[in-house]
């Protein structure tokens, strides 16, 4: 296996309460017919042509992927991204690192791109009700415990 891994942004969006989950087509060959968050990879091109913040370094790239993608594949703006967890997924090409983030919508109605075929607003209770990629749920846990003002814990499967 080599070290390179892809780097892999999702973010769970929070508008009135509710969460935003996106269902995969069935032609997607990780979790076809799944529901999910939106979320994609960092590409080069999200940083390259862009000034640097510092001498060497470009800072902010995660939400900047993130808003990139959510917008790609919803049509929404969201603000105030933050981190929730983490997590690795050994793929046929690379391994995958995924790092799943938070954020309330800012602006927009929900317009999919292909990436996904439906989508829905849910409650942490509604959201038993989908068949959701594993350790999705879970997230959603940890999330609504946190806006509850309860102090977030490491992922753990239920």
């Amino acid at each position: 296996m080599s070290d390179p891994h892809n780097v892999t942004v999702t973010a769970i969006i929070i508008k009135n309460g509710k969460y935003l989950i996106t269902k995969r087509p069935s032609t997607k060959r990780l979790f076809p017919d799944k529901w999910t968050v939106p979320g994609g990879n960092l590409e080069s091109n999200d940083y390259i042509n862009l000034p640097k913040d510092t001498a060497y370094h470009w800072y902010n790239i995660l939400e900047k992927v993130v808003r990139r993608e959510v917008k790609e594949e919803t049509g929404l703006d969201i603000k105030n991204i933050e981190y929730l967890t983490s997590m690795t997924l050994l793929t046929p090409s690379n391994p995958m690192l995924i790092i799943s983030l938070f954020a309330e919508h800012d602006n927009g109605e929900v317009i999919l791109n292909e990436e996904s075929v439906a989508h829905e607003w849910v409650s942490l209770e509604e959201a038993k009700n989908y068949d959701l990629i594993e350790g999705i749920y879970e997230e959603l846990e940890m999330l609504d415990n946190l806006l509850k003002g309860n102090k977030p814990k490491e992922w753990r499967k239920v």
